[in-house]
């Protein structure tokens, strides 16, 4: 049974937006292992607190990566 872990920081992902990265990594997991192994395939997102999760030392905070995904870098 595949489990796939997905650490995002809190508050950078919609819901809707969560629910399609676990669909696509669902997919992306059977087009590897097989449509057999769907029903057992386990995809899990855990979100961390902001300012808990840094790079660098530097700790990232949700409004961080908002600005870098819309390429206006912190």
């Amino acid at each position: 049974m595949p489990l796939v872990t997905i650490d995002v920081i809190k508050n950078v992902f919609s819901e809707d937006q969560k629910r399609d990265l676990i669909e696509r990594v669902t997919d992306a997991m059977i087009s590897v292992e097989g449509e057999a192994m769907r029903p057992v395939t386990w995809v899990r997102i855990q979100e961390v607190n902001e300012g808990e999760w840094a790079i660098g030392g530097q700790p990232l905070r949700a409004s961080d990566v908002h600005a870098l995904a819309s390429g206006k870098a912190a």
